[in-house]
């Protein structure tokens, strides 16, 4: 860039060549007499992509004081930045930082991907197809805005934005929000139960395996899946079924010591959870515990978490499924909930998972609960895992008229798998239909064949 004199003119040209510049500025200016010595070259021009190359070192004013705040921050460990940019600015800054630091300056780079609307169309103003963030945060909160954007960006695809994930982020929060005020509205006593010993060991032990593999997914970038995970973990396995392993009885009180391990849970889920959702969770973390000054969830420890077993783990997932079958079975039936009824399992370890027998007895309204060693005839049946479960009703429900219910079922089951195997043994349709169609007929296939062997067993069941 030259300029002509201030005497001369306020005139600024751009050219390649101090020739060039002199060319343009004579026919700018009209004056064919100007000469070299009438313009003066601006001294510190760079382009745009010149100078931003040298922004991780002259941030840190690392050219006229080399040894100062640039030492100490340079490299920096990630850039997150867009595609489109790579070969323009990402690549210049390495070889200016090996060119002036010898070293790079910066050791990853996440790219994130294009922000597109559900018809793949890139979000833009000309198209009318961005909503305003400001109104999205008005409608859903900015961390459930956050999640939303979160749960559409698998790593290295494009960004496809539905707004009902801002929705899903909304109601997330809000179910954090209620179990804030359950867990604050228990009144506590002193002591404590050994019934929640099983519950709280099994949500230790996961709690400990979740850490981990979050951890990994931060290391290779896949924070999608992170949030996913994450939001699985506190809706359901704390949400829905740890705190209703604990909860105490209407008008009871909780033992201070299961109460105390649940507030700890929730902290090591809020400083989990505050990467995404800010806002809640450095107001719930002064809502959960009184805070000294200063003492903000922003600043906490990353938890680090601990061992956990595996064999913990799937005794309470197969207390869950149990649950889970009897209350399925409940439903199926219309047996209601408040008759209880005797329940027996079929399995050879019932002394390992004996510990959660007080809580499946609650939370399945049991009268009995215990092992056999063999089918119950005339009882309604159910496979949990490996662990075959009889739930006696006596004459609450009509057995014959289940039966046949259930193998107008099997009937109709078995001749959707006919049509689906002949289908799958057709060689022209396997070989020219699309991958995808093919597998989804696999799944069908698996999927009815399940159906109708736990059909086939209940129907045993009953005789």
């Amino acid at each position: 860039m030259h300029r002509l004199d201030k005497e001369t003119s306020g005139l600024i040209v751009v050219a390649k060549t101090e020739e060039e510049a002199l060319a343009l500025a004579r026919e700018k200016s009209d004056r064919a007499d100007l000469q070299m010595a009438d313009l003066r070259q601006d001294p510190d021009v760079l382009d745009t992509w010149a100078s931003s190359w040298l922004w991780p070192i002259s941030v840190f004013d690392g050219f006229a004081d080399p040894d100062g705040e640039v030492a100490y921050y340079y490299p920096t460990n990630v850039l997150v930045t867009a595609p489109e940019i790579l070969f323009f600015w990402v690549a210049r800054m390495v070889m200016a930082g090996y060119e002036y630091r010898n070293a790079p300056p910066f050791h990853d780079v996440y790219l994130t991907g294009i922000v597109r609307d559900k018809q793949r169309r890139k979000m833009s103003k000309s198209l009318g197809n961005s909503p305003d963030p400001l109104d999205v945060i008005n409608d859903y909160g900015a961390d459930g805005m956050r999640v939303g954007m979160l749960m559409a960006s698998s790593a290295g695809n494009d960004i496809l934005f539905d707004m009902k994930l801002c929705a899903q982020g909304r109601n997330f929060a809000n179910k954090i929000w209620n179990a804030l005020r359950l867990v604050k509205g228990w009144e506590t006593k002193p002591g404590n139960d050994p019934v929640h010993e099983a519950p709280v060991a099994w949500f230790e032990h996961k709690l400990n395996r979740t850490i981990a593999e979050l951890d990994q997914l931060f290391q290779e970038f896949r924070i999608s899946e992170a949030i996913k995970q994450l939001y699985s973990f506190i809706w359901d396995d704390f949400c829905s079924w740890y705190l209703e392993f604990i909860k105490p009885a209407y008008g009871e009180a909780l033992d201070e010591a299961t109460h105390g391990r649940t507030i700890a849970f929730f902290e090591e889920l809020l400083k989990l959870l505050h990467p995404f959702m800010p806002f809640l969770t450095e107001e719930l973390w002064h809502h959960l515990s009184e805070r000294a000054s200063g003492e903000d969830l922003i600043v906490a420890a990353w938890p680090k978490g601990g061992s956990y077993d595996d064999a913990v783990i799937e005794r309470g997932e197969l207390a869950k499924a149990i649950i889970s079958s009897v209350r399925d079975l409940r439903n199926q039936h219309q047996l209601g909930f408040k008759e209880p009824y005797p329940l027996h399992i079929k399995t050879g370890d019932f002394g390992a998972f004996e510990a959660f027998a007080p809580t499946v007895r609650k939370l399945g309204n049991l009268s009995e609960f215990d092992a056999v060693n063999t089918e119950i005839s005339g009882a309604l049946s159910f496979l949990a895992g490996t662990v075959t479960g009889y739930l006696e009703t006596g004459d609450a429900v009509d057995l014959g008229a289940q039966k046949e219910k259930m193998e107008a079922e099997l009937k109709r089951l078995r001749g959707f798998l006919t049509g689906i195997e002949k289908k799958l043994g057709n060689e022209r349709f396997v070989a020219g239909a699309p991958a995808e169609v093919v597998d989804r007929e696999k799944q069908k296939q698996a999927d009815t064949q399940q159906k109708i062997a736990a059909l086939e067993e209940q129907l045993a069941g009953l005789g």
